[in-house]
């Protein structure tokens, strides 16, 4: 099952989503914590990665 997904979406989109998934629990533990605004600058860094593998999935 695992398999046909990364032959699906392919491994470095598989890499990129477990980078993204990382940065999001990282912002959860800076924001419980105590350090918010560490956090918030933490979690702008998801939608920048997502937004950039659009870019290279749209680009031709």
């Amino acid at each position: 099952m695992l398999r046909r997904f990364i032959e699906r979406v392919g491994l470095m989109n598989c890499i990129m989503l477990l980078v993204v998934i990382s940065i999001i629990i990282t912002s959860e533990i800076l924001f419980l914590q105590g350090k918010k605004m560490d956090a918030i600058f933490v979690a702008f860094w998801a939608p920048t990665i997502l937004g950039f593998m659009n870019y290279l999935k749209y680009r031709k």
